[in-house]
């Protein structure tokens, strides 16, 4: 079992359910792209305020006192972690796209730019790292103060859980 919840990790959470969110916000209101990429951005703020789990980036050097300073060291290490976070990115597009794009086929515009708009604070996060200037640096103490101040990290089963039935209720709400 530990070893099921070590590896699932790597390609399911955290992105899969920014993702999934935001698409389904953005297919409640299928007339406009950019509004949908915008409510799945302004989601991603929202469920991050929830405590949940994170998997590991092993490349992250993390300063719990000055989250500000934290950063992603460029090696090997680093591209192990692009390998998890690109699965977890490309199945946070294909569950929407195969649970909600079968309702419609014009609706997979509007599922790519919430699923997109959901993600897109994380990878702005990478951005911040390697360029820390504005607007980067308010949309990044933004993100900090919004993540929850308690997680799951420790409970990845009951993390795992949790953000797997917000999927599925997202999902049940279309």
């Amino acid at each position: 079992m530990s070893f099921f919840l070590n590896n699932a990790r790597i390609a399911f959470m955290i992105l899969t359910t920014h993702a999934s969110v935001g698409a389904t916000l953005a297919v409640l209101i299928p007339s406009n792209p950019i509004l949908g990429f915008a409510i799945g951005f302004g989601s991603h703020f929202i469920l991050d305020s929830i405590p949940h789990w994170d998997y590991k980036l092993r490349s992250s050097k993390r300063n719990k006192q000055k989250p500000l300073t934290n950063d992603i060291i460029i090696g090997k290490d680093f591209y192990i972690d692009l390998i998890k976070i690109g699965l977890d990115a490309l199945l946070g597009l294909a569950l929407p796209l195969f649970f909600l794009g079968f309702l419609q086929h014009q609706l997979i515009l509007m599922i790519l730019c919430g699923a997109i708009g959901g993600m897109t604070p994380d990878f702005l996060q990478f951005v911040y790292f390697k360029w820390r200037h504005e607007p980067l640096i308010s949309l990044q103490k933004f993100h900090i103060s919004m993540h929850a101040k308690t997680g799951l990290n420790d409970k990845p089963l009951l993390g795992v859980l949790c953000q797997t039935a917000i999927i599925v209720i997202a999902f049940a709400l279309v």
